[in-house]
């Protein structure tokens, strides 16, 4: 399967926001990964749209469901996420910045309350706030079949947390443990940082998970495998052509060694994922490709 994000999305906000969840798009771009024999997706929600949209929400998760299930795909949600814009904000989006890689993807809940949280210092109203987040989209479809599994928290610790995440990461598998789904719950090894991040997850996990930016893929794969009795294991992040995780490269040692591949991306578009995540630093020999690197949105990765 492949991470998905409609290419007219820069972020998890414009995916499902108000006025902008884009159905067309989806639509067509499932359609795709279909062709392209993909069977599952992996997608980000946040935690400001559980807030300000609830009921909206889930009506378009619905929607979302309804979509993939007529192509025959599975889903998978990640529900916090460490990587990139530490601040989030509710509203209208910035435009992306033309030549860097996710330029607006949003934190989730953000650097600020993961630091409240690791600090003592969180508000118990908030707090109480995104407990329900966590049990009330989960509630919802634990029993959906089109949902085959919760990724609770993508790479805490990334940004410099480290294991400040940590406190956030076991309140989260508590409040997720609470709520008895009938999916598995997971949160990555490798791609998360810190010590107790990982042994959190590692022994939290239902089925472990990894993400996988270089080419070796396959002795990571083989010392999980001898070290924890053969437990499922699913990819659920690769794809760095520049540095040898590719489709050639992964996909064979997964179907041999029977792990679930999830590849980064599916089509060009507002996040700039094509790019990788060094061309921040050339942006002046960049800025002049705006309308060719714009109008490839619809090419499939």
């Amino acid at each position: 399967g492949c991470n998905y994000i409609p290419s007219s999305a820069s972020n998890q906000l414009e995916m499902w926001g108000e006025n902008i969840f884009d159905v067309v798009t989806i639509n067509y771009e499932l359609g795709l990964a279909l062709e392209l024999g993909f069977n599952v997706v992996r997608v980000y929600l946040h935690d400001l749209l559980w807030y300000n949209l609830k009921e909206e929400l889930i009506k378009r998760i619905n929607t979302f469901l309804e979509i993939c299930n007529k192509y025959s795909i599975y889903v998978i949600f990640v529900l916090w996420d460490d990587c990139h814009r530490p601040n989030p904000v509710w509203g209208k989006q910035r435009p992306p910045i033309i030549g860097v890689h996710n330029s607006n993807w949003l934190q989730s809940p953000g650097l600020h309350i993961v630091t409240q949280i690791y600090d003592d210092t969180i508000d118990d109203k908030l707090l109480g706030k995104m407990k329900d987040y966590i049990t009330g989209i989960i509630t919802k479809f634990k029993d959906d079949k089109r949902v085959i599994m919760w990724d609770l928290y993508n790479e805490p610790g990334q940004n410099n947390n480290h294991d400040k995440s940590n406190k956030l990461l076991k309140l989260t598998w508590d409040w997720a443990r609470s709520v008895g789904p009938s999916q598995p719950l997971t949160s990555c090894l490798d791609g998360c940082i810190g010590y107790e991040n990982y042994y959190t997850n590692l022994y939290n996990s239902d089925i472990l998970t990894l993400h996988e930016y270089n080419k070796y893929f396959e002795d990571k794969i083989i010392k999980l495998q001898s070290k924890y009795n053969n437990r499922p294991i699913i990819c659920t992040e690769y794809m760095a052509r520049e540095q040898g995780s590719t489709f050639q490269v992964i996909l064979p040692v997964g179907k041999r060694l029977k792990v679930g591949c999830i590849s980064w991306g599916l089509v060009n578009g507002n996040t700039q994922t094509h790019y990788n995540w060094d061309t921040i630093k050339l942006l002046d020999t960049l800025v002049g490709f705006d309308d060719r690197l714009n109008s490839n949105k619809d090419i499939v990765e």
